[in-house]
């Protein structure tokens, strides 16, 4: 969707992480009204979730049109997706590359779980526009980002609930220096630096460091993505 709907209600999928910042920007920038979802399913990084309040208080001064288009911030609890799962984001074990090819802190159905979920609130709240952060350009190569995935899982939804959601993916096909280049379009060097300094991204819940992208370990994938974007987005940026 390119086009602003200015009587329209979005959902946005709200972690506190870069890429959901970024979406949340995204939509406030198209849609008249935007609601937030996140998620507590037992990941070890939950302290991402404590970064949404400092994000929102930092956006609306950012852009102070955006503050009365900001709505209700939900948190669902599903622990029982981290006692199913046996990842590397849901338990206490090193970061490694499984047998499969895939990063052992995919947590299988996640965000088909979310997604689901969100469309669930959607469903009751009257609300047709749903927003993920999901991106099959710079990641870990989790089947459940992919945009064959995202397409599927709508025409699902949309025939399970017998309505019409669109389910956005601004971020689809950005790497994640075009990713730090759409927060600066959106909100300028403001809302780049409040991404830096109170978005969270590392995998391990680490904020003890601080890196000219942000905090984090600076080791796992998640660290390791964010840092190379950053570099990128600086270089040309110069």
């Amino acid at each position: 969707m390119n086009n602003q709907s200015p009587s329209e209600t979005a959902l946005v999928l709200f972690s506190g992480g870069q890429d959901s910042t970024t979406c949340l920007a995204w939509a406030l920038q198209r849609f008249a009204h935007v609601e937030m979802i996140g998620f507590s399913y037992g990941q070890r990084h939950a302290i991402e979730l404590a970064c949404r309040d400092r994000l929102l208080t930092g956006m609306k001064a950012v852009r102070p049109d955006w503050a009365a288009k900001l709505g209700e911030s939900h948190t669902l609890e599903i622990p029982t997706l981290a006692e199913i799962s046996d990842t590397a984001l849901t338990r206490d074990v090193a970061i490694e590359m499984g047998a499969d090819g895939l990063p052992n802190t995919f947590v299988p159905g996640r965000n088909l779980v979310f997604l689901t979920f969100a469309a669930a609130l959607a469903y009751r709240r009257g609300i047709r526009h749903i927003i993920g952060g999901m991106c099959e350009t710079d990641y870990s190569g989790y089947p459940d980002c992919r945009d064959e995935t995202i397409k599927a899982l709508n025409a699902a939804l949309n025939l399970g609930m017998a309505k019409s959601f669109e389910l956005h993916t601004p971020l689809m096909w950005l790497d994640k220096a075009a990713t730090w280049k759409l927060a600066h379009d959106l909100g300028g060097a403001g809302l780049v630096d409040l991404i830096r300094e109170h978005s969270h991204t590392c995998y391990l819940g680490e904020r003890g460091a601080q890196h000219d992208w942000g905090f984090g370990c600076g080791e796992c994938p998640a660290c390791a993505l964010r840092a190379r974007g950053w570099r990128e987005y600086s270089a040309g940026a110069a």
